[in-house]
């Protein structure tokens, strides 16, 4: 008996290892990179198609080939879908040719490529609207807008900084006025954009650029000094 208290003493004295952790079960199925996709195409196409305020949920799930709640787990309601399905639009890569006119050329004719090949000029102005009286939407859109616009103005920045453009340029009204005849030609005329419009179109915007001026520099009835 007492062989068997010791040994009972020893073993409760012995320090007590733990148990090896487990890692914690992931809930529910992971997602498919597939299955994303397809939320996102279908998403961006029955945008086009149907506009936003006929765009549901369960025509996306339909079109997809997956149940709502798969949508429902990645996006809590329809507008951040939706904007998760704009986001995936290509975007334009900023071209550095060295010289102002050669980089505007190249990074407009890519934009046109853009909007031949995809559904950017049909579904921005849908979103735009839209964005008017739904200020969630409004929310999420601004930031993409932003984001998409920062290779146009690096460019301008980048030309400034050169001394192509004037130290006061007012940047974002020049990216406003050479992006302007772009869209003034898809939108109102139902025309397409050729690659051999985009130079004349930014030499236009060029000439009239080159006398923009940043609100603090200009004064009212103040005329601009033209540069020989």
């Amino acid at each position: 008996m007492k062989r068997h208290d010791a040994a009972g003493r020893q073993a409760s004295a012995a320090p007590v290892r733990p148990a090896p952790r487990t890692a914690p079960r992931a809930r529910g199925r992971p997602r498919s990179p597939r299955a994303h996709r397809a939320i996102l195409d279908a998403t961006l196409a029955l945008l086009a198609e149907k506009g936003y305020e006929r765009l549901t949920v369960e025509d996306v799930a339909a079109t997809a080939g997956v149940g709502k709640a798969t949508i429902y787990r990645r996006w809590p309601s329809k507008a951040p879908l939706v904007i998760a399905a704009y986001a995936q639009l290509p975007g334009l890569v900023p071209p550095d040719t060295g010289n102002l006119p050669d980089d505007l050329t190249t990074l407009l004719r890519s934009f046109a490529r853009i909007l031949e090949s995809t559904p950017l000029p049909r579904v921005l102005p849908i979103l735009a609207a839209e964005c008017l009286h739904d200020p969630e939407l409004s929310k999420l859109l601004v930031p993409i807008n932003s984001e998409r616009r920062k290779p146009l103005l690096g460019i301008l920045e980048r030309a400034v900084s050169r001394g192509e453009l004037p130290g006061d340029l007012d940047v974002g009204a020049a990216a406003d006025l050479i992006v302007g005849p772009i869209m003034t030609r898809v939108y109102f005329t139902g025309e397409a954009v050729r690659p051999r419009d985009i130079r004349p179109f930014v030499e236009a915007a060029l000439y009239g650029i080159r006398r923009l001026r940043t609100r603090k520099s200009a004064r009212p009835g103040q005329r601009i000094r033209r540069k020989s």
